[in-house]
């Protein structure tokens, strides 16, 4: 175990607590940490994949830590829950991933064309084979208090509110997903404005068995690396966004 690093003072959302203290790992320690058992049938227990679900706001550094995971697991697959989403209502996907994880968990092969998939007219589908050793669902609401019976392990991306907002306008932007600059920012205060209700409500962190940094401080988390909390159940009740301390 590393000694602890100093971590930047984040700008959070009211109600979120403040995490730490933070100690950079290797991500198969991480993995370690969240009980994966390794490889499949490590767990003889087990029919299908152990998953693992990373949540955190948006622009947070989420699919970071989920590629990282996928990279570092042989016979692994990666689930963006903004594929689930698509051109659905703002958080009321939660019946699609359960369509997805069920069978998964059940040791089933999974080949799924989401309702909006069809009405829209967009192409293939979401496809897991079976004898997968790990699933990561990524995205906002992917630990969600829906689908808490179906996740093996939570992580919470905790993120500077003010440099995800930077990163994830200037990403939008490029992509050009939402419209020119001026539609992009106005539809990401929509987004946030929703995401904020719906975290406010689930709290998910609550539920996390690991927290990860998502804004660390630039060149210093060496690559494989990830800086963490490993014990955020310990919870830092004196130190919440938005109360008095």
């Amino acid at each position: 175990m590393t000694e602890p690093v100093p971590g930047p003072h984040l700008q959070l959302p009211e109600g979120e607590p403040r995490f730490g203290p933070w100690r950079t790992v290797a991500v198969p320690e991480l993995l370690s940490a969240l009980g994966f058992p390794g490889v499949p049938g490590g767990d003889t227990s087990r029919r299908g994949p152990f998953v693992v679900a990373v949540d955190g706001r948006g622009a947070g550094g989420k699919s970071t830590l989920a590629e990282q995971l996928t990279a570092a697991t042989p016979d692994s697959a990666l689930l963006h829950t903004d594929d689930l989403a698509w051109h659905e209502p703002f958080f009321e996907w939660s019946h699609l991933l359960r369509q997805v994880l069920v069978p998964l968990r059940a040791g089933q092969a999974v080949d799924l064309r989401p309702p909006a998939w069809e009405r829209m007219g967009r192409p293939g589908s979401l496809t897991f084979p079976t004898g997968l050793a790990l699933v990561v669902v990524e995205g906002v609401g992917a630990s969600q208090h829906d689908v808490v019976d179906l996740i093996d392990g939570a992580v919470w991306v905790q993120s500077d509110r003010a440099e995800a907002e930077r990163r994830g306008i200037e990403r939008d932007v490029a992509q050009g997903v939402n419209g020119n600059r001026e539609e992009t920012v106005a539809f990401w205060f929509e987004w946030m404005a929703h995401e904020d209700r719906f975290l406010g409500a689930d709290r998910p962190w609550e539920r996390a068995d690991v927290v990860v940094l998502g804004t660390p401080e630039p060149g210093t988390v060496g690559a494989g690396d990830v800086v963490v909390d490993l014990e955020p159940g310990r919870g830092r009740p004196g130190d919440v966004e938005g109360s008095d301390r």
